[in-house]
């Protein structure tokens, strides 16, 4: 039974995404990667974040609202994890897992929105 964000799959998968991002970015060339890091870092951490804010409002029409910008955040991060391997700042085999990680997460959420939207309730996250 789901109780809380913490419960449910896409918030553990992200957490697990944001980890992977920090080892991915500690990779990066000392002189090139202050502003991608920390924008790369930032879209990251915003995952999780997004989904365990939208589990704490009121309604599903916000959760999914939040999911959504979850989803966004994911592509930010995907997009951006793109340029670090275009610039070989990052190991083409942890860039190739972590575009792996997230096409995994893209779907498990885009489910999760859709089961929401279908099911009409989840009564038990949060509420």
């Amino acid at each position: 039974m789901v109780k809380t964000h913490k419960d449910l799959d896409i918030w553990k998968m992200s957490i697990a995404l944001v980890k992977e991002i920090y080892a991915l970015t500690e990779s990066f060339p000392e002189n090139k990667r202050f502003g991608l890091i920390s924008q790369l870092r930032r879209a990251a951490v915003s995952i999780p974040s997004n989904i365990a804010e939208g589990s704490a409002r009121n309604g599903n029409k916000e959760f999914i609202q939040f999911c959504y910008i979850a989803l966004g955040s994911l592509s930010e991060v995907e997009t951006q994890v793109m340029i670090a391997k275009e610039l070989d700042f990052s190991n083409p085999i942890s860039t190739n897992s972590v575009l792996q990680d997230i096409e995994i997460i893209r779907k498990k959420l885009l489910n999760f929105i859709k089961y929401i939207k279908t099911k009409g309730t989840t009564s038990n996250v949060n509420r």
